[in-house]
């Protein structure tokens, strides 16, 4: 976890600002994202193996409709395999209806729904409908997150559960699943 915590996401926080001070451009962002991956891919055995004692829950993720901004959504996929919950990361750009066959498919529990950007957020409310127009909503709970994403917006349009990074995110689904 420190590798992650205390080297892959500062790095990625030093690339973004330097990127809002144009001081670096989209190559090198994507070249960084790129190297972060590549860490995240070695890490990963290594998480899974990490005190995983139980099942706790199917989990499907992914990033919101019109949102191609994934780093973060597949930090919160790795870290909650690595708790032990059974993960599908349904990628970026997941629409509202993509959402619902996952749930129906994977039997989920949770949906994790990542936004990066304020104009891929109204993509979350309209998953929710989603859900509870095939009847699925009161079998599954919601978690939103994301840089724009705040607990006043959760529960605004009706979310279960926020989480501010992948280590909150671990812990409100342990709580979410009463295993917390």
């Amino acid at each position: 976890k420190d590798v992650i915590f205390k080297g892959l996401i500062p790095g990625m926080d030093v690339v973004g600002e330097k990127f809002r001070r144009n001081e670096y451009y989209v190559p090198q962002v994507l070249l960084s994202a790129r190297a972060m991956y590549a860490g995240l891919d070695l890490l990963k055995p290594l998480l899974t193996q990490m005190g995983v004692t139980e099942y706790l829950g199917t989990v499907v993720i992914g990033t919101a409709q019109g949102d191609l901004h994934d780093i973060g959504k597949n930090l919160v996929a790795m870290m909650m395999e690595g708790a032990g919950f059974e993960v599908h990361n349904l990628g970026r750009d997941v629409a509202p209806e993509k959402f619902v066959e996952a749930v129906k498919e994977r039997d989920a529990h949770i949906v994790g729904i990542s936004a990066l950007m304020t104009t891929t957020m109204p993509a979350m409310p309209r998953t929710i409908q989603a859900l509870e127009a095939a009847g699925l909503r009161d079998r599954v709970k919601v978690m939103v997150g994301g840089a724009p994403v705040s607990q006043a917006f959760c529960d605004e349009i009706g979310a279960d559960g926020y989480a501010r990074d992948s280590t909150a995110a671990v812990d409100r689904a342990k709580g979410l699943m009463g295993k917390g």
